[in-house]
């Protein structure tokens, strides 16, 4: 069952601050840390490079709102995490 969820609290501020930890300290290491898994589907495209649109949201909202978040919690498609991340005005593509 998903939560609802204060998606609104999330600013572009928190979601470079979790592509940031991701860069630090690498997938296995940000995947392990904070519950997530790789991306299938979507790709967040920043710089050059990929990130997990799914992960990076989690992370970004926990860092908004310090409510950690399990994968289960939310989608990650296009009615989930690839939307709100479109809305902040994050490039989303297909993996």
């Amino acid at each position: 069952m998903t939560k609802s969820l204060a998606w609104d609290r999330v600013t572009v501020a928190d979601v470079e601050r979790a592509l940031e930890d991701y860069d630090r300290l690498g997938a296995e290491r940000f995947f392990v840390e904070h519950g997530f898994a790789p991306t299938t589907t979507y790709k967040l495209v920043r710089g050059g490079r990929d990130y997990p649109p799914k992960a990076i949201l989690g992370v970004a909202y926990e860092f908004a709102t310090d409510q950690r978040l399990a994968p289960e919690d939310f989608e990650g498609g296009k009615t989930g995490a690839v939307r709100v991340l479109g809305k902040l005005g994050f490039t989303i593509e297909h993996a």
